[in-house]
């Protein structure tokens, strides 16, 4: 990732979701709502990692020659040779995969609430939040995770991954994977969702999920927070300005339209005036006129 590379073949392996709000990746994936959609025609500066799902590329300099996710504070210095390649999301810093498409997904009041990264293949999630310094919060999280899974109706299993732990849950609107990493004060979770079967282990997705997961940095911070507490995104300046810019034209087409129904609503029916029917002929005891005419 950082400084000299080797080539390998080897793959590294809004809030924490309460029961229920697990459904909430279904309908993201299959629908897309209230999401905002970026390429390179609109983000220039997206970074783009144009190397292969096919194999991870480690740097035997970093922390035991092991890939990451890595601890921000543990690669800073050499982050500034690679930061062009990699989207700086303030608690997590993600490469993004070739022909890979930003989905920004935003609160009402118009704040980040989740960036995601589309795929030919299906929907990458990664998000970091705040543990203690002891490591373990990933199994904990993961037990919760699959209980409020299988109350929705989802079909779990726990496999074994790169990083230990990992849950393929099968619902009705997509296939979901669950990657979760251990840090020092942070843990970060991935979310692979596709269609059915895109989730299982050795798919193309899952192998870009965990290409990306491995060469993932969190940025933890000092600030103190509660357990579980998802660590703030961060969206580049440029990307910022323009959803701030769609989410403010969205905004006053939704103002525009609520007023001109108030509008209508006011004014009420309007009267209408019946058809004007021109008279026919003037008729006497005798008949018409032209019939009178007629017979004289």
């Amino acid at each position: 990732m950082f400084g000299k590379k080797k080539s390998s073949s080897r793959h590294a392996g809004g809030r924490y979701e309460e029961a229920g709000d697990t459904a909430g990746y279904e309908s993201d994936y299959t629908d897309g709502a209230d999401e905002h959609f970026y390429t390179d025609e609109y983000y220039d500066d997206a970074p783009t990692d144009e190397r292969s799902y096919a194999g991870v590329d480690f740097d035997a300099d970093m922390p035991q020659g092991q890939p990451g996710p890595y601890d921000y504070n543990d690669v800073a210095e050499l982050l500034e040779t690679v930061a062009e390649q990699r989207l700086d999301l303030g608690s997590v810093l993600l490469p993004v995969p070739e022909g890979g498409q930003l989905q920004v997904e935003m609160t009402p009041e118009g704040l980040p609430q989740a960036v995601h990264l589309a795929t030919e293949h299906g929907r990458i999630t990664v998000a970091a939040y705040a543990a203690p310094k002891t490591s373990g919060q990933w199994r904990l999280v993961a037990a919760d995770l699959a209980e409020s899974l299988r109350q929705d109706g989802a079909k779990v299993s726990v496999e074994n991954g790169p990083w230990g732990r990992e849950l393929l849950a099968v619902t009705e609107g997509a296939d979901l994977r669950f990657i979760g990493v251990d840090g020092y004060r942070w843990m970060v979770r991935l979310v692979a969702a596709g269609p059915s079967r895109a989730a299982d282990d050795g798919s193309s997705l899952v192998e870009a999920a965990r290409a990306i997961l491995s060469e993932t940095v969190v940025r933890r911070g000092e600030d103190p927070l509660p357990v579980r507490e998802p660590l703030p995104v961060v969206l580049p300046q440029q990307l910022s300005e323009q959803l701030a810019a769609a989410h403010q034209r969205q905004v006053d087409a939704q103002q525009q339209t609520s007023a001109a129904r108030a509008a209508a609503a006011q004014s009420g029916p309007q009267p209408v005036s019946p058809p004007r029917i021109a008279p026919g002929p003037r008729r006497g005891a005798e008949g018409s006129a032209m019939q009178q005419l007629g017979q004289s």
